[in-house]
This record gives structure tokens, sequence and C-alpha cells, in this order.
């Protein structure tokens, strides 16, 4: 659903306040709210199957394996070099445990070894494209993307001039070879599928607003 200009009337985005405008579309809706260039891009809250796949990686990230000094973590964002306007808040994301002391709510992509997207049943392939776009441009070196629609992951690497140079390709049943430093292999044999799609309410699709 796009948003219209008479959507939030007296919320008026533009550059330089789209973090504030995004704060309160959140606390006024429930929202997940991204700024993916320049764009408020409004999720709804994640169904059951898809916090499904989200609690199994996080279970296998968290059962000793990872390198000491690095930890898994839910509901942290990390934003573009140089333009804190814009940001993502991945399913989840692997970073340097010094993340537990910091004061700031923006992590250092540079920092994060891992990064996870779920995607969802309304997602479509343009915004999929653009999001791992995004981590490319802010040099995420490592991200794994999980598709319960289909049941297939895809990991993208070696991030260079906007764009992952090498994707790896898999279905679930197949396990994900995670690189270097986290050197772990994830077992993706009881991830969920999603099921025939409910008829959509209002709301349950993402929103996306141009700026």
């Amino acid at each position: 659903m796009s948003v219209s200009p008479g959507a939030w009337p007296h919320l008026r985005p533009r550059p330089g306040n789209l973090r504030e405008i995004a704060e309160k579309i959140e606390q006024a809706t429930g929202l997940r709210v991204q700024i993916l260039g320049g764009k408020l891009v409004m999720s709804p809250t994640p169904r059951g199957k898809h916090a499904g796949a989200v609690k199994r990686l996080r279970r296998q990230l968290e059962s000793g394996v990872l390198p000491e000094g690095l930890d898994v973590y839910e509901v942290s964002s990390i934003a573009l070099p140089d333009d804190p306007e814009d940001y993502v808040t991945p399913d989840l994301i692997v970073l340097p445990t010094d993340w537990e002391e910091d004061d700031d709510w923006l992590a250092a992509p540079e920092d994060a070894a891992l990064a996870v997207e779920v995607i969802s049943q309304s997602e479509k392939s343009r915004e999929i494209r653009d999001k791992a776009d995004w981590y490319a441009v802010a040099h995420v070196p490592v991200l794994l993307v999980i598709d319960p629609r289909n049941g297939t992951w895809a990991l993208h690497t070696r991030p260079d001039n906007g764009a992952y140079q090498d994707v790896l390709p898999g279905k679930f049943g197949e396990s994900v070879p995670l690189p270097e430093p986290l050197d772990i292999e994830i077992d993706t044999a009881g991830f969920p599928l999603y099921g025939a799609s409910p008829r959509r309410r209002r709301g349950d699709e993402g929103v996306e607003s141009d700026l």
C-alpha cells in the first residue's frame, strides 16, 4: 500500500528528519520502519513462521559455535556509512559483544559479521533486490537471505561496487556454509515453509514512501 500525503498529516518527511519520522510512525503503528535510499519502508509484524525461521537460526548461532567476542542480536539497526538517515534493521545480526555497552542505536555496518533477512510473504522481488544492494553499498561482508515462500536461501558475499560479487543459492535441507570469521554451517532442514497466503488484511503489506 502506498503512503498518501494525508496518511500522517502532522508528519512532514524530508531529508534531515527521516529518523524522527520513522520513530514516530513505529510508536504510533507498531510497524517496523526502515529507511532505504531515502525511502521510508514499513513492514507489518512478522507472522509465526517468519518468527520460527528466525528462532531456529538464532538457536544455531547461539549454540556455542560463534567465535569469542561475537554474538547474535535482534532489533539492532545498522546505518549506511556517512548517512545515518539511511538504516536497516535485519532480522538477525552478528556483532561484537561490545555492542551491548553502546549507547547508540545504530551499529556500524563494518562491525557486522553477518546480517540475516527472512523474506515476508508480501515482499516483492524488487524490494528484495533493493535491500540486498543496500547491504552491499554498506559493505556488510555477509548477507544471508532466507525465503520461506519457496524454501530457498541465498548467501551473499564479497560486496563491491554496490553489489555482492558472489551469491551462493541453496534449498531448505542444504547447509549454509558461512565463511570466516564465523566458519559455521547452518542446518536449514527444519526451517518452516509458508502455507497458502491468507486473505490480506489492511496493513498486511509492506508500505513504502518515496521522499
